[in-house]
Parts: structure tokens; C-alpha cells; sequence
């Protein structure tokens, strides 16, 4: 997930029990597990090591047999940290953080099912079990998660005579002309098709629509039929009616979020960080299911996760099972998502924060979480193709926008297949 609010500089904070040197009391041939995690905070008050740290002594007191150290590292900082370990011959033996797909092609990690038991494995929500997958087999191991929904001002659709949030598109552009005409200067429909996140609103719209930027078999489907009459109709209705921003591949979903909160735009795709500002900025918002094009397309939502892996290299799986089967108990999972303002990976931990009646702010996000769909996170040609996406689709609600999408197709066809090595 992308944290703009992550620190520049690396934390690098290390938990060992023991400090960071050799832990005392462990004895010849026992076994010291070490995992990489990414940090979730943005100071030391809210750092994700006093998480861990709490973790660590609870499940050392519940199952003294082997020890576990814990490297928390900033988001700018994790994934070169891993690459620099594994280069180094010092591969971790689990690692939480935001892909999985490149490890996976370099053959460094055990299948989910070596490390995780039964009972954890079916406590996974469906979704992003199978989002985990590679060929058919799980190897990312969803950790929290995040959803989309709509989520729109309250104070201006009353002040344009709205009396409910959109379900269709036809709707959504009748509300954003009733909002041009009735609270001006108010951007009625904020569409971010900046390179910040673009990828994500454009997956939003592309699903929307009845269509995908891939398929189930992997295939880049951007230029699809689906896909080229979502991009004419964001044109030809939003962009060209100045009911959205000029130039929405300028835009990036931080300008988006800050516009709402201030009041400035009425209605956009947003996840549970939005709403938390929106609360902090005492805006009166709503959240909906995203508008589809029509009846005909199946609800659905983006969903985001970011993953555990477990590294072969060491040889510790059985260690490593005992340790995630910890970590992925209702207890901890509650208590990482409540800290996070996240979304939960596991059915207990949604039946929890569902029935519990204490986070009716994400009630939409989590009745979205069984319809999610992701990102090609297998393919390890995503991240380079992703990229590109970012920077390039948001000429495809310019004229001649369906080049744009031919061309980024043709783009994602030839990274593909270097990626799988055809190129």
C-alpha cells in the first residue's frame, strides 16, 4: 500500500529480546527465526515495533522453544533492506511487506501451506487467499488489507437536492451537473488519474465498467471494448462537462483526499484513510458501494493487501508454522487492524470488528472485503507494468484516449513477456 506518510529515513529499528546481539540462554543448535517487517507508523510514538514487541513477549512466554528477532523498517526502506540481506546471504526467514511476486519467481519461498495450519489457512478471507496465488498456488500470505468505496460529502448533496449516493453512472453525472449548478466552486467528481496512484482509480473504473486490466489467466486486458467505452465515457461525460478536474492526470489521490476533507470536492473512490480524515476535518460524509456502469455489472470493489512470506532458505518451516499460527490469531489480528485503522485478512477478525458495533466508519469497506478484486500480483511483470499505468493512463480521458490504452497494451504485452521469458 502506498503511506505518504511513511518517514523518509530508514527506522531500521531491530527487537531482539535479548538486544541486538547474540540472544542469551539460547544454546547450541536451537533456532532463531528473524523476520523483516514494514512500519505502519509515522514516529516512534506509533512505529509498528511496539506491536512486535508486544507480540514477541507474549508468544516467547506461550512457546519458550525458540527465539524470534524483528527488524521493523520504514516503507522507503524495506524493500532494498531485503534485497540487501538476501545479496548478502543473510536471508530473513519471513518478511511483511507489500509484494510478494518477485521472490516467488526467484524460488526463495515455501508455499502458504507448509507454514500456515489448516485451521489458519480457511481462517483467510477467500479473497485474498487466492490473491496469493501464483500458477494456482498460494505463496503471498495476505496481512491487512484495504478496500474502495464511494464516499461522498453529505452537507453539499443536501445543498444540491441529493437524497442518495449514485448506483449507476447515469446517476453519479445527474448528481455532479446538480452539484456544478447548485454549490459552485465545488469540484463535483474527483477523479485522480495522477502517477501517484492511478493505477488503482483506473482499476476502480475499469472493474466498474465490466471490465479489467487483466484476466483470470494472467493476460494484460487493457485495451478491451470494456475498457476503451469506461475511458470514452469519463470523457465525454465528466471530463469534457467540467464536472471533474481539467486535467485529471495531473491530479494524484493525495490532492483528492485533501480537496475532500477541505470541503472542496463532493464525491470520490476513497479507502479507510480518507474516511479518517474526513473525520478529523468534522466533514458529515457518507460511504456507498462504488457506482457501476449498470445493473448488468457484478459488484466489486479494488482490494489492496500487503503480505507475509516465508523464506526457504534457512530450512525453519516448522518454526515458522508455530510463529505465523501465533501471529494470525484473533487476538493479534484485532489488535494490529484497531491500532491501523486496516482492514482484516481473517473471517474472525471481520466476524469481530463487524458484530462488535465499534467501527461503523469501515462498515462499507468491510461488507466490500468478499468482493474484491486485486491487482495482477502474481505476474512479475505487475510492477514494471504498473508503473507505466501510472504514468500514462491518465491521457486516456484525453483525445485520443484509445491510443493511450493500445499503446499501454502493447507496452504490458512486451514486459510480460520478458517476464516470462519470451522476450
Amino acid at each position: 500500500m502506498n503511506r505518504s506518510a511513511a518517514p523518509a529515513a530508514s527506522l531500521a529499528l531491530c527487537l531482539l529480546l535479548g538486544g541486538c546481539g547474540a540472544l542469551p540462554g539460547l544454546g547450541a543448535g536451537e533456532v532463531t527465526l528473524r523476520l523483516v517487517a514494514a512500519d505502519y507508523g509515522d514516529n516512534e510514538t506509533t512505529s509498528t515495533r511496539h506491536y512486535w514487541d508486544d507480540l514477541l513477549r507474549r508468544f516467547e512466554q506461550t512457546d519458550p522453544g525458540f527465539k524470534v528477532e524483528v527488524e521493523v523498517v520504514s516503507w522507503n526502506d524495506i524493500d532494498k533492506r531485503v534485497a540487501d540481506l538476501v545479496a548478502g546471504g543473510r536471508v530473513p526467514d519471513m518478511v511483511q511487506t507489500g509484494g510478494y511476486a518477485d521472490q516467488v519467481a526467484a524460488d526463495r519461498l515455501y508455499p502458504a501451506g507448509d507454514v500456515l495450519s489448516i485451521d489458519t489457512q480457511a481462517n483467510i478471507i477467500d479473497a485474498f487467499s487466492k490473491a496469493g496465488q501464483v500458477l494456482g498456488s498460494q505463496y503471498g500470505i495476505p496481512f491487512v488489507a484495504s478496500t474502495r468505496v464511494f464516499v461522498y460529502n453529505k452537507a453539499i448533496f443536501q445543498k444540491a437536492g441529493i437524497t442518495a449516493p449514485p448506483a449507476t453512472w447515469d446517476e453519479l453525472r445527474r448528481d455532479a451537473e446538480l452539484i456544478k449548478a447548485k454549490v459552485p466552486g465545488v469540484v463535483p467528481y474527483a477523479l485522480p488519474l495522477g502517477p501517484e496512484e492511478a493505477q488503482g482509480e483506473s482499476m476502480i473504473w475499469a472493474m466498474s465498467g465490466g471490465g479489467s486490466l487483466a484476466d483470470n489467466a494472467g493476460n494484460y486486458t487493457i485495451d478491451s471494448p470494456q475498457n476503451r467505452a469506461t475511458f470514452g465515457w469519463l470523457r465525454t461525460n465528466l471530463v469534457q462537462r467540467q464536472l471533474t478536474y481539467a486535467e485529471p492526470g495531473t491530479v494524484d489521490r493525495k490532492t483528492a483526499f485533501a480537496d475532500f476533507a477541505a470541503g472542496k470536492t463532493a464525491m470520490l473512490n476513497g479507502h479507510p484513510g480518507l474516511v479518517q480524515r474526513a473525520i478529523e476535518a468534522k466533514v458529515d460524509y457518507g460511504t456507498a458501494a462504488i457506482p457501476r456502469k449498470d445493473a448488468s455489472v457484478r459488484p466489486g470493489t479494488l482490494g489492496v493487501a500487503d503480505w507475509m512470506m516465508a523464506f526457504k532458505a534457512n530450512g525453519h518451516k516448522t518454526e515458522i508454522k508455530k510463529f505465523l499460527n501465533f501471529v494470525y490469531s484473533k487476538e493479534n489480528t484485532l489488535t494490529f487492524d484497531e491500532r491501523y485503522n486496516l482492514l482484516p485478512v481473517t473471517l474472525d477478525t471481520k466476524a469481530e470488528m463487524t458484530g462488535a458495533g465499534n467501527h461503523k466508519d469501515l462498515t462499507e469497506f468491510l461488507n466490500a472485503l468478499p468482493n474484491a478484486n486485486f491487482y495482477p500480483l502474481g505476474d512479475p511483470s505487475w510492477d514494471k507494468v504498473s508503473g507505466m499505468v501510472k504514468q500514462r493512463i491518465g491521457a486516456a480521458v484525453k483525445k485520443d484516449g484509445d491510443q493511450v490504452l493500445a499503446d499501454l497494451q502493447s507496452a504490458a504485452a512486451a514486459e510480460a513477456g520478458k517476464a516470462r521469458g519470451r522476450g
